[in-house]
């Protein structure tokens, strides 16, 4: 049989560190793995690479490849002593060479740097939804982010209630392992911003308008929520910037969000001579001082 030089076929010296030699390992072990190499003879450069290293990342091993090898070069004719391969022998899988197996009557397998093949890494990505389907729930097709396992597009379940910073688990399709599983996908979500209402965690607030009149007098007005539209009562009196809560109205969920209506009130514009002679009807008729407050202070 020929001999294995396992120093020339990780690239490393014979007096290589135990850091240096898994450095070494680790990146051969990339370029050549069967999932991701190109290479024509990738799968058995990778199991070339993985029998050295179980040799030499192994004390005892390397001291016996050590004792009797040094005088060999890679590919010469080889024959080991009798009875050598009882030394160190364990049961294997069929997975190591003549060579090894001769040298040290088989193996654990090929499983190298168990931390190394033992996942693929983590993908962590964002994805921004709409604040109808934070509420609803829905299903979105999105594009696999860089690093994931496979390409294309992916089918992403949006949970009803959930809030912007929350991250979504989707199990293997992170990057792929190097002999384990692949990692896990993490999408970080995102709500966009809504033309008529904004997020305080689970609570929607909504600025609404409302006429000088209805603010004085009170009254029944529509008012829009994600769930639909209800009726609100304004009391009379209110004032801009009061808060009016619409309890279990906000993002569902376990203790549900609530839905805030602010009140603003807006001045209808005197762009007539008609409106024009009104307001100035009310500033004679009506005894009303806006500053009132600030002026005792002042």
């Amino acid at each position: 049989m020929e001999y294995k030089d396992y120093y020339q076929i990780l690239g490393v010296s014979r007096d290589v560190s135990k850091d240096e030699l898994k450095k070494a390992y680790r990146k051969l072990a990339r370029k050549y793995h069967p999932d991701v190499s190109k290479e024509a003879n990738a799968e058995a450069k990778f199991k070339e690479v993985g029998e050295a290293y179980e040799v030499l990342k192994d004390a005892e091993k390397r001291a016996q490849y050590d004792r009797f090898g040094s005088n060999y070069q890679n590919g010469q004719s080889f024959t080991p002593p009798p009875g050598w391969g009882q030394q160190g022998a364990s049961s294997g899988h069929g997975n190591f060479s003549n060579f090894f197996e001769s040298m040290f009557g088989g193996g654990a397998g090929m499983g190298g740097d168990d931390s190394f093949f033992a996942q693929g890494e983590d993908v962590n990505a964002k994805i921004t939804i709409s604040l109808e389907d934070a509420f609803n729930g829905a299903k979105k097709a999105i594009r696999r982010p860089n690093g994931s396992t496979q390409t294309g597009t992916l089918n992403v379940k949006i949970p009803s209630g959930i809030t912007s910073g929350k991250k979504i688990r989707l199990s293997g399709q992170g990057k792929s392992g190097m002999g384990g599983k692949a990692g896990d996908l993490y999408l970080e979500v995102q709500i966009a911003a809504h033309l008529h209402y904004r997020l305080d965690n689970k609570d929607v607030i909504l600025n609404l308008p409302i006429a000088p009149w209805e603010a004085a007098l009170g009254a029944k007005v529509t008012v829009p929520t994600l769930a639909g539209k209800i009726n609100l009562t304004i009391p009379a009196g209110a004032k801009s910037g009061q808060k009016m809560r619409l309890k279990g109205r906000g993002l569902p969920g376990k203790e549900p969000g609530d839905q805030f209506v602010v009140i603003q009130i807006v001045t209808p514009p005197a762009d007539t001579d008609e409106a024009k002679e009104f307001y100035q009807q009310m500033s004679e008729e009506l005894s009303f001082n806006p500053r009132e407050i600030i002026e005792k202070v002042l």
